[in-house]
């Protein structure tokens, strides 16, 4: 599914008018019945809903709700700003619609915003500014966005919280925007939306299909998508009857020190669970034991360092090779990993310390091309430089991926994938409850598994990211986010491949 930049959408509407056809007007009628059916199961019916209406199409939105939800018994006291008593033709015809209904539209200025209040009590449609708003709110409109702000009402934001860019906010001002318990958002969800800095002020988003054209949306160009459920399926390999472990590939996973071996037993159980047909660990010789006690499925491969990471084993017999988690940061890991970097001619997946030392020593022009690396922000900027805001991060990763030829996967909520074409996909599963120790190293196992089980390093990343996260999901139902740990994403990742195949 693509995301469409801000500035895309009037060329996406446009699209829709001229080609359906359909009238702006009746455009507008349509998302705000969409809508409308979502307010009618979430708003308070004891609630006074004070309708707060901006002079565009977002206002006009508004008001064409307001109408609807008059019609069958809310309470309302609806308000039109403007400075300058102007306001787009398809906002004057749904205010003059909400008036032949009966209601009142108090028409706000910067001499009457004393008129206009808001008590803790009130739900609040926010529909004062939409996705095109490209400098901060300030004067009269900031000012009504901090009486709303400061009212504690429940706030329902139509398309996006007033005064958010939907892309990049570094240069905007947060008192300037809506704090919203809920957006309703048409179509898609705007890229700002995806980000950390910006969760305060979107609250929950729900998206909202309001039918805008399919053929506009497949030949107006993006960069970047949400990867869900039906792309998930649509990649995945199905087995035959007559395969072997040969068949789904033997998979080489570098992890693990003393102290921390329990990294390479996490990631080692993920790679398992997730379906490739050998497994071989490297780990320090002093870590056999318990790898073979733990996860007698696979194979061990000892180190001739007792502690840690310091030889590279024969890489000849393997099809995908991950690296990194629990690993540490000695002096010989150092010359290991630069040893396998130089000599690894199969797929790569790495992480954790194998990325630190790739920050520490600049080595990342020496990946081999289409290698996929999985930092967690920190790790990311220390590879990348300090980022400033999640939008300034976003930017990095998808330029290192052109740059250097990688596929990066930025882990967090709504974890980016960034591929070296330049497209970037935004995972859709997952939750709070995997920011959990451990829960990367099983990412690492999964990613590595589909790689030996010769899937394409994008399709690996891709897919990886979104089972990883579908696992997670259905352990938090069973056992609660506060309970989850990292064992249980490996656990889960059967229940997730059941999820994928029942159609």
């Amino acid at each position: 599914m693509k995301i469409f930049r801000t500035n895309q959408i009037k060329e996406l509407d446009a699209y829709t008018i001229a080609h359906e056809p359909i009238a702006s007007f009746d455009l507008m009628k349509r998302a705000s019945s969409v809508l409308f059916n979502e307010l009618l199961h979430a708003l308070d019916r004891d609630a006074c809903v004070r309708v707060v209406a901006g002079p565009g199409n977002n206002g006009g939105d508004a008001l064409v709700v307001a109408r609807m939800l008059a019609m069958v018994g809310f309470r309302l006291e609806t308000y039109l700003f403007s400075t300058n008593g102007r306001y787009s033709a398809d906002c004057l015809a749904a205010k003059a619609e909400l008036e032949a209904h009966g209601e009142t539209v108090h028409l706000v200025d910067e001499s009457s915003l004393a008129d206009f209040s808001v008590n803790a009590s009130d739900c609040v449609l926010d529909g004062l500014f939409g996705s095109g708003l490209n400098r901060p709110l300030e004067g009269f409109y900031a000012d009504v966005v901090r009486l709303i702000n400061e009212s504690g009402a429940t706030v329902f934001s139509i398309d996006v919280p007033s005064g958010l860019f939907g892309e990049d906010n570094r240069t905007n001002r947060a008192e300037s925007i809506v704090r919203a318990t809920v957006t309703y958002t048409f179509q898609f969800p705007k890229i700002a939306f995806l980000l950390y800095e910006n969760a305060s002020y979107v609250g929950d988003v729900h998206v909202l299909d309001i039918q805008l054209h399919p053929k506009g949306m497949e030949e107006i160009p993006s960069s970047y998508f949400l990867f869900g459920k039906e792309e998930a399926t649509q990649f995945l390999h199905r087995r035959t009857k007559f395969s072997h472990k040969g068949t789904y590939g033997h998979a080489l996973l570098v992890a693990g020190s003393y102290g921390m071996v329990g990294a390479a037993l996490l990631g080692a159980k993920a790679a398992l669970r997730t379906g490739c047909g050998l497994l071989t660990v490297h780990v320090p010789s002093r870590c056999c034991d318990v790898l073979q006690i733990s996860v007698p499925e696979a194979i061990a491969s000892l180190d001739a360092d007792e502690t840690a990471f310091g030889e590279l084993p024969d890489l000849s017999r393997f099809n995908a090779v991950g690296v990194g988690p629990g690993l540490g940061r000695k002096a010989q890991t150092h010359k290991a990993l630069s040893d396998l970097i130089e000599n690894v001619r199969v797929p790569l997946v790495m992480d954790a310390d194998a990325l630190n030392i790739v920050a520490e020593e600049g080595w990342l022009s020496r990946l081999p091309k289409n290698t996929i690396i999985t930092p967690h922000p920190k790790e990311f900027d220390r590879l990348a430089g300090d980022s400033v805001s999640g939008y300034d991060r976003l930017e990095k990763q998808i330029r290192l991926s052109q740059e250097y030829g990688l596929i990066i996967v930025l882990k967090g909520a709504n974890t980016s994938v960034s591929l070296p074409d330049g497209r970037c996909f935004f995972n859709t599963s997952g939750n709070p409850g995997m920011a959990t120790a451990g829960s990367g190293d099983t990412l690492t196992g999964i990613i590595l598994s589909l790689l030996a089980q010769k899937y394409t390093a994008e399709q690996a990343a891709l897919l990886g990211v979104y089972l990883h996260g579908l696992a997670g999901d259905l352990a938090a139902e069973e056992i609660s986010q506060e309970s989850l740990l990292a064992g249980d994403i490996a656990n889960y990742i059967g229940k997730a491949y059941r999820f994928l195949q029942v159609r």
